[in-house]
């Protein structure tokens, strides 16, 4: 499912406008964006939550030439499913 069809399936079971609905969804992009560039946890319980990762310097190794090669410290986001979301995955 695309973000379009998943605006018109929220708009035809809420009964609000897609204009409307598209304004929610992407100021809840916005939000959880900027809370986890703050470093904060989002969650929508049971559902879903969103947090900063952060993975320190390292040393590696380039698998062609076998050479150690120093990787810089980096952030990422983690995603993790709900326990209702999990359920509904497994079938309970």
């Amino acid at each position: 499912m695309n973000k379009s069809e998943l605006l018109n399936s929220i708009s035809e079971r809420t009964g609000e406008s897609k204009s409307t609905v598209e304004a929610v969804l992407n100021s809840l992009e916005t939000v959880v964006t900027e809370q986890v560039v703050l470093g904060d946890k989002v969650s929508i319980t049971g559902f879903v939550s969103f947090e900063q990762t952060s993975r320190e310097a390292r040393t590696g190794r380039n698998p062609r030439t076998g050479e150690s090669i120093q990787i810089a410290p980096s952030k990422g986001c983690k995603v993790s499913a709900g326990a209702r979301l999990k359920s509904a995955v497994k079938g309970i």
